[in-house]
C-alpha cells in the first residue's frame, strides 16, 4: 500500500530512491514458527487486518481485537463456513497479530509482529509467524539472553542470533518456515520478550554477521560452558574450524556449577534399563564433556552422553558420577551443549568493559563481522 501510494502521489523517481533507502538488512524477512501440530488456533489483531487465501483472495477483514478461530479438517482449514489450504491475517497499519492454540480469548496467546500464516498439514495447524529479521531479534535477545544483560553482551547476542537465522535460512528454501520458536532454533516469545535494551542492541548493530572465508557461520551460542567451551566435533559431527574449543569466563555465575541426585529405580525408568546397578563416563572430550557412559544392569550398555542427558534433563554434558547410598549423583559444570559464544561468559567480559566484537572473535574463532548484502 505505500508503494502504490508513493507512485501516485510522487512519481517513480521518488519510489526508486525510496526503495534505493532501505538497507539490505532491513528488507530481510523471516519464517518462524510460532505453532505446530495443533487441531485449532484462534488469530486477532491490535488493528484492523487482512484475511486472505493462499492465493491472495481476500476472505474479510478482522475488527481490533476480535478472534478469528481455524480449526484442522481431514484436508482443508475451516474458517467460518470456509475451506482453505492456507489462511494469512496480515494487520494493517503497523499492528500486532496475536495468536494461540486453544481458548477464545486473547489471555494465554502471544503478540507478534509482522503477519501470520497458518496451513493445513496432515489434519493438523502449522502456524507461521513472516516478520522483519531485526524486529525478530527484538524478541530473540529478551528470551535467550537477559535484557538487563550488560548491553555489549546484548550486542554480542544480538549479532550472534542474526547470524544463526541467516545460516538456517540457507538450508529452508524449499521449505514452510526457516526457525521455529523454541531452544531446538532460537527461543522466541514475540513482543512479550522485546525491551527497550534489546531494541537498542539490535538497532546498534544492525545487519552484523559473522562470516568465516566470506559466509555466514553456525552461529551456535549456550549458556554456560563451566570453564572451557567445545570443539564441535566431539560434540556434534563435523569439524568446523571457527567452532574450536576456548578459554571461558562464566565461573561464579548462575549456570557455572549444578548438582542432581538419582536413585537406582529412577535412573532404571528414565534410561530403560533392567535391574540398572552401575553407571560411569565411558568416553570424554579433553575438556570434560561426557561423550559415553556405560551402564550396568542385567546386561551392560553404552548410551550417548546426549542419549542420558536428554533421559534425565540434566542441564549439560559436562559431569561426574558419584555413588550415594541409593543411586548417585551427577556433579555438574555449565548450562547447555557448550559450543561457540558462553552468553554468562559474554556477561562477565562485558561486566569488565570488552567490546562486543572482542567478545565475538574470543569465543568464534578466525571470523570477521560483515554486513547483510556485502558481496
Amino acid at each position: 500500500m505505500r508503494i502504490l501510494h508513493l507512485c501516485q502521489q510522487t512519481g517513480w523517481w521518488s519510489l526508486l530512491l525510496w526503495l534505493m533507502a532501505i538497507s539490505p538488512a532491513q528488507a530481510e524477512r523471516l519464517r518462524v514458527a510460532v505453532a505446530q501440530k495443533v487441531a485449532h488456533v484462534n488469530i486477532a489483531a491490535s488493528t484492523l487486518a487482512i484475511v486472505s487465501d493462499e492465493n491472495g483472495l481476500k476472505l474479510g477483514e478482522l475488527q481490533p481485537q476480535t478472534s478469528l478461530a481455524a480449526t484442522a479438517t481431514p484436508d482443508a482449514i475451516a474458517v467460518g463456513d470456509s475451506q482453505v489450504q492456507q489462511l494469512w491475517v496480515r494487520p494493517q497499519s503497523g499492528g500486532y497479530v496475536w495468536l494461540s492454540d486453544g481458548g477464545a480469548s486473547p489471555d494465554g496467546g502471544r503478540w507478534y509482529r509482522g503477519a501470520i500464516q497458518v496451513v493445513s498439514t496432515r489434519k493438523q495447524l502449522l502456524a507461521i509467524n513472516h516478520v522483519n529479521l531485526e524486529q525478530y531479534l527484538y524478541s530473540v535477545l529478551g528470551a535467550e539472553m537477559s535484557a538487563t544483560f550488560p548491553a555489549e553482551a546484548l550486542k554480542a547476542q544480538a549479532v550472534a542470533a542474526r547470524t544463526y537465522a541467516i545460516y538456517r535460512r540457507k538450508s529452508t528454501r524449499q521449505k514452510l518456515f526457516d526457525v521455529d520458536s523454541t531452544q531446538t532454533s532460537q527461543v522466541y516469545q514475540g513482543i512479550s520478550s522485546e525491551a527497550d535494551t534489546t531494541q537498542a542492541a539490535v538497532n546498534e548493530t544492525l545487519g552484523q554477521i559473522l562470516t568465516y572465508g566470506g559466509k555466514p557461520i553456525l552461529a551456535a551460542f549456550h549458556a554456560a560452558s563451566g570453564g572451557h567451551t567445545e570443539n564441535v566435533e566431539d560434540i556434534w559431527s563435523s569439524r568446523l574450524p571457527y567452532l574450536r574449543g576456548v578459554p571461558d569466563y562464566d565461573l561464579d555465575t548462575p549456570g557455572s556449577e549444578w548438582s542432581q541426585t538419582f536413585t537406582l529405580a529412577q535412573l532404571a525408568q528414565s534410561l530403560k534399563v533392567s535391574g540398572l546397578k552401575t553407571i560411569a563416563p565411558d568416553r570424554t572430550t579433553q575438556f570434560g564433556s561426557v561423550v559415553s557412559l556405560k551402564v550396568g544392569g542385567d546386561t551392560t550398555q553404552i548410551f550417548t552422553g546426549t542419549q542420558v542427558r536428554t533421559a534425565l534433563k540434566l542441564r549439560s554434558l559436562r559431569f561426574t558420577i558419584v555413588p550415594t547410598p541409593a543411586g548417585f549423583a551427577f556433579n555438574g559444570r555449565g548450562y547447555g551443549h557448550g559450543l561457540g559464544m558462553s552468553q554468562w561468559g559474554a556477561y562477565n567480559l562485558a561486566q569488565q568493559g570488552m567490546k562486543y566484537a572482542n567478545i565475538l572473535t574470543h569465543y568464534y574463532q578466525g571470523v570477521e563481522i560483515g554486513q547483510l548484502g556485502d558481496k
